[in-house]
């Protein structure tokens, strides 16, 4: 008996569904000739999308001033993170390069969006992602687009290097106490007279946190018009540009696809232009600040590396302010301060600094030992709140808590040896100058 089969028709029709679909756009630099460009490309993704019956119009994802080479794109990531969500079922863009010029992360990106069954499709090249063939000519398309990015980087460098060893001043925008237009540099007066205050109050003795706070009293502010700090003072002290000179080149961008700024210790070439722009500050004063700065520097030098970290790194919490202790080494004793009391002074935070030895006191008093152990103390303490009167509040990792005070050490106590045999020696200096002074002036009345 042969089997007979037959063919019975749906007698419902299956209902159409309609894809949801995006638009990416980015333009590359902020000119007002990109910016109307990328309006235009809004404006024409989302006709074409709304004219389409078939679709469901999601928006138009788009980045202004920002390279197809770096992670930081806002709309990029947004529009990715509402394609995992399920929002989108299509994206369309104008090329490959506007959606990125790196191919590992281009693959990698497109890979994660076939999955969840998301289609991608560039209007330049006539690819959608998901077709058979789709991941093999992006693949292709990506290394080109990749290594045209390589190429214009490389040309852009070389042009700006020709134009340093012209001596342009390449890249210089906002400098406190100058009008910059077009290269064409220029004094602002009002400016130019409070940096070489700052330089005078520096040669007078005062510190860059009391400069910041005497700036800060007067009302002034920096050229973002935000309140000056010592970091704010320190740029200006150690800027060569203030003395009618520049160095031209200090940091470079390591590749093209990070686009990281390196501070340059000698990888790249730098150019010295001597009298590239007027000069606001003499070259001898300059030259005596920094003298003055490097003391400074030799004189609260660490003993570690910058990037060291100790036991109580990002552990002693400012109860006033609430920022982190720092550690602060000089050549007399080691203690931590409120980050914000270095940076702006007392008025800023109150906070007293607190010295190592009576941290690692304290807690191993907290932890129940007779000296310090930095293995008991990473694993069983969470944080330090310093509560102020000399009162520590330790935060363990299981929830508990337990208040501890330390005590201020005698001057007697403080110092070392080394410290009395110093004092001494700058007490007997100071005589024999009284002594030679008043001598001179003895013969000179005989």
């Amino acid at each position: 008996m042969n089997r007979v089969i037959h063919k019975v028709q749906p007698t419902i029709r299956a209902i159409p569904q309609r894809k949801r679909v995006a638009a990416y756009a980015r333009v590359s630099n902020d000119k007002e000739s990109m910016v109307e460009s990328l309006a235009a490309q809004v404006s024409h993704y989302s006709a074409h999308i709304q004219r389409n019956p078939q679709w469901i119009y999601v928006g138009v994802y788009a980045d202004e001033g920002l390279t197809g080479t770096k992670d930081a794109r806002p709309e990029f990531q947004r529009l990715i993170a509402d394609c995992y969500a399920g929002k989108i079922d299509m994206v369309i863009t104008k090329s490959l390069s506007r959606f990125s010029r790196n191919t590992l992360d281009t693959l990698n990106i497109l890979r994660e969006l076939k999955q969840r069954g998301v289609d991608v499709f560039f209007e330049r090249e006539n690819i959608h992602s998901n077709s058979g063939d789709g991941e093999l000519m992006l693949s292709i398309l990506s290394s080109f687009a990749q290594e045209e990015s390589r190429s214009i980087s490389e040309n852009c460098k070389w042009r700006i290097r020709e134009k340093m060893k012209q001596g342009e001043l390449v890249g210089l925008r906002d400098m406190y106490g100058y009008v910059i237009d077009r290269n064409i540099v220029s004094i602002e007066p009002q400016q130019a007279q409070i940096v070489l205050q700052i330089f005078d109050w520096y040669l007078s003795g005062d510190s860059s946190v009391v400069i910041a706070k005497r700036l800060n009293a007067a009302g002034e502010q920096t050229l973002n018009h935000a309140a000056w700090s010592a970091k704010h003072v320190r740029e200006i002290l150690t800027n060569e540009k203030y003395t009618g000179n520049a160095l031209l080149q200090k940091s470079f961008i390591t590749d093209h696809l990070s686009k990281r700024k390196k501070r340059n210790h000698g990888e790249a070439p730098q150019y010295y232009v001597e009298q590239s722009h007027p000069a606001i500050v003499d070259i001898d004063t300059f030259q005596a600040a920094q003298e003055m700065l490097k003391i400074s520097s030799e004189r609260y030098k660490p003993s570690n590396p910058v990037n060291a970290r100790y036991p109580f790194t990002g552990r002693i919490i400012c109860g006033n302010c609430g920022k982190n202790f720092q550690r602060k080494t000089t050549k007399e004793r080691i203690s931590w301060q409120c980050a914000t009391y270095l940076e702006h002074g007392k008025s800023a935070c109150p906070a007293k600094q607190i010295p190592e030895s009576a941290l690692l006191d304290a807690s191993a008093e907290a932890l129940g030992f007779a000296s310090f152990d930095e293995t008991d103390f990473l694993k069983r303490v969470l944080r330090i709140e310093v509560l102020g009167a000399n009162t520590l509040r330790f935060v363990f990792t299981d929830g508990t808590t337990t208040l501890s005070e330390w005590k201020d050490r005698s001057r007697s106590e403080s110092w070392t040896d080394e410290m009395k045999q110093a004092a001494k020696a700058r007490s007997l200096a100071i005589r024999e100058a009284m002594y030679s002074g008043s001598s001179t002036e003895t013969s000179n009345e005989n």
